[in-house]
């Protein structure tokens, strides 16, 4: 098979699952959070102080957590599908993540209560966007979306 097939790698397959599944834990995360579950709640059970903060956290920044969420998760689903569109959703979703990680490391008056875990995923989360908006870059100059 030559270099330049229109056929996606086998690697193509995983890294597509592997982010719809990590995304998917993102809707999860933001509607859990939407719709203050037990499971939410209970999260933040040995921290009522960053509890309120998340609970009063401001309009424009929800929103942000849902564009870059359901964004790239439906970037993930393009992708599979081998669409084009996948990259604008990605590059989207990446910026919402830039945004709310500034707000998060700057902003935030929670994060005096951050721990280790809160702080990891300030840092990978980022990462893993720039990740899948360069990886949808590379796939369509591979002529794999179209």
């Amino acid at each position: 098979m030559s270099e330049n097939s229109n056929k996606p790698n086998v690697l193509f397959w995983i890294i597509g699952i592997v982010a719809l599944l990590w995304n998917a834990m993102g809707v999860k995360a933001y509607l859990d959070q939407a719709y203050q579950t037990d499971a939410f709640k209970e999260m933040y059970k040995d921290s009522p102080e960053l509890l309120e903060i998340v609970n009063n956290l401001p309009s424009w920044y929800t929103a942000l957590f849902a564009i870059a969420v359901f964004g790239s998760t439906l970037a993930c689903i393009l992708l599979l599908l081998r669409k084009n569109l996948a990259k604008l959703l990605f590059f989207l979703s990446l910026i919402a993540v830039i945004v709310q990680t500034g707000y998060n490391l700057f902003m935030n008056d929670g994060k005096e209560h951050y721990d280790a875990f809160q702080y990891s995923m300030l840092i990978l989360i980022p990462v893993i966007a720039v990740f899948l908006y360069l990886y949808s870059k590379s796939a369509s100059r591979k002529g794999w979306l179209s």
